[in-house]
């Protein structure tokens, strides 16, 4: 036999939602009663917070390098195939393949200009984002793009020499590094 209480009751604490001026008859009369049904709905707004535990797995030493500001990327061992947003395994394939250092200059292979994000980046709109091209990748790698107004958007972007930049305090997301115009 279980010697455990059984709880006859929620505990009551003091945190949750405060309402002020909820409109509730003071006579629960059946004319009173019936007037609910006409009660304009109760609107609450709560804080949500979460704590949102997750692995990057095999992209792990990608996030480590971005933390050493050092872009990596992945390359089929025979075929030398190489991806500037690293794979696990070969695409056409499917073998392993292996870590390499990407160069930290590209160049802009086509750009757009964002005037909506999501939340995190809702503040900082427009901004721009860039597929960058690397001297020996035969992929492209996805970053945004500083130091120039997107509201002077050109074609002539399409080229431009960019340099990786990095955070200085790294979050261990993509947006760790972003890219500048290469100053000559």
């Amino acid at each position: 036999m279980n010697d455990k209480p059984i709880k006859k009751k929620i505990e009551e604490t003091e945190d949750g939602s405060v309402l002020f001026n909820v409109p509730f008859p003071t006579e629960l009369t059946p004319e009173a009663l019936a007037e609910l049904k006409k009660m304009r709905p109760i609107i609450v707004k709560d804080p949500y917070a979460i704590t949102y535990l997750h692995s990057y797995g095999q992209d792990s030493p990608w996030f480590a390098g971005l933390s050493n500001k050092v872009l990596l990327g992945s390359r089929d061992p025979e075929t030398g195939y190489t991806y500037a947003t690293p794979r696990s395994r070969d695409m056409h394939t499917g073998r392993e393949t292996d870590w390499v250092e990407l160069p930290q200059e590209g160049k802009i292979h086509t750009f757009t200009v964002c005037y909506f994000g999501s939340e995190t980046f809702l503040p900082e709109t427009p901004y721009i984002l860039v597929q960058v091209e690397f001297e020996g990748a035969d992929t492209l790698l996805l970053g945004r793009l500083l130091g120039l107004d997107p509201n002077d958007a050109s074609l002539d972007w399409v080229g431009m020499k960019v340099k990786a930049k990095f955070r200085r305090l790294s979050k261990f997301k993509p947006t760790d590094v972003y890219f500048v115009p290469l100053e000559e």
